[in-house]
């Protein structure tokens, strides 16, 4: 459990950098800063298929692993 603990105590001392004006709502996503941005390194918006932003969706998405 202390290396779990130490794990987490590490992550947390890192602030990553996010993507100015990317805002973000998915805390389950692996690239949510904790707060309310994106820090992926670049972020891809699809679907290709979409006629209005209902139909948009982040395909960077990648899921918070524990």
């Amino acid at each position: 459990m202390a290396m779990f603990e130490n794990l987490l105590a590490e992550r947390h001392d890192v602030v990553p950098e996010h993507i100015r004006g990317v805002r973000c709502e998915v805390t389950s996503c692996a690239y949510h800063d904790g707060e309310r941005y994106c820090c992926a390194d670049r972020i891809t918006v699809g679907h290709s298929y979409a006629r209005d932003g209902k139909e948009t969706a982040c395909a960077t998405y990648k899921e918070r692993s524990i």
